[in-house]
């Protein structure tokens, strides 16, 4: 049977989708219009193109002026609100400027002062969103759809393949993962979880295995973007209400039955520490977690 399996680079990540069907012809149109919609949704979002949404949004903070937004960037911000209510402040779209302290680069601890000045900047409930227009009242304040982007890219690209009329595959978009039902001789798919320590172990590099016929799945973890000092791990991962990096889990990985709540509750789950496996059981989803000690938790694997 045909299997289609292109590799392209979005957002910032490895992507690959992995399609079968019975015409070769169809599952490459069908990837052609999942991938076109990937780098969709890049462009329209991305904090890093001057001439997306995002960006039209934050240059604006501080001058009273609101942007009017099409129904799709609505129904984004409206998820960024859920979020924050869900995760108690945790999961915040303005949370995004403590990139400006932290240089995962060079492997340098930001200085207190820068912190503390940008601390005042992050906090969702000071953005005045009215369902159709934004304003950002502070100078310096910014959005950052970051924490979920990727995610609903999958979830999109999931839904125009279906629409395709594509049955069996998944979209993996640097590690985000959206299934399209199962194998073709109805087994599930089986996807190996990455050892958030996994350059230590040789050849044993997974945490765990998780079989899907549908759904997605989504890790959060402290091994991407990092760096050490003084033997401490520092992470992209930054709690909004310190601007420091998570230190509780290694990484979480969740399966919810769309992208974008799997990796919402991962993301929440890293900001949560030790109440993350309550509130994860909470939420009746199947989960994997390692702690700083290397000590796996997980629920209905």
């Amino acid at each position: 049977m045909p299997t289609v399996t292109p590799r392209f680079q979005a957002m910032a990540s490895v992507c690959e989708l992995h399609l079968v069907g019975d015409h070769e012809a169809q599952l490459q149109r069908a990837a052609e219009a999942a991938i076109a919609e990937v780098q969709r949704i890049e462009r329209v979002w991305s904090r890093y193109r001057p001439d997306s949404v995002v960006s039209h949004i934050n240059a604006a903070a501080g001058t009273g002026e609101r942007v009017v937004v099409d129904a799709e960037t609505a129904h984004l911000l409206n998820f960024a609100a859920q979020l924050h209510a869900a995760s108690g402040g945790l999961f915040d779209i303005t949370s995004g400027v403590l990139r400006r302290a932290w240089d995962f680069k060079t492997g340098r601890l930001p200085e207190p002062e820068t912190l503390a000045a940008l601390l005042p900047l992050i906090g969702w409930p000071m953005v005045s969103w009215d369902g159709q227009s934004v304003a950002l009242p502070q100078a310096g304040m910014e959005l950052d759809f970051g924490g979920f982007g990727k995610e609903y890219a999958a979830d999109r690209a999931h839904a125009l393949l279906v629409a395709h009329g594509v049955r069996h595959g998944w979209v993996n978009l640097g590690g985000d993962l959206r299934v399209i039902g199962p194998q073709t001789d109805g087994r599930p798919w089986v996807f190996g979880i990455q050892h958030p320590r996994a350059a230590d172990r040789g050849a044993d590099t997974t945490l765990g295995h998780i079989s899907l016929s549908e759904g997605a799945l989504a890790t959060s973890g402290d091994y991407e973007r990092y760096f050490e000092c003084f033997g401490r791990r520092y992470c992209h991962i930054l709690d909004p209400r310190t601007g420091w990096p998570v230190q509780h889990w290694r990484s979480v990985s969740v399966v919810a039955p769309v992208c974008v709540a799997a990796g919402a509750l991962s993301t929440i789950a890293m900001l949560m520490g030790d109440s993350a496996i309550d509130f994860l059981s909470g939420q009746n989803v199947r989960f994997l977690a390692c702690n700083s000690s290397g000590a796996v938790v997980h629920e209905g694997l």
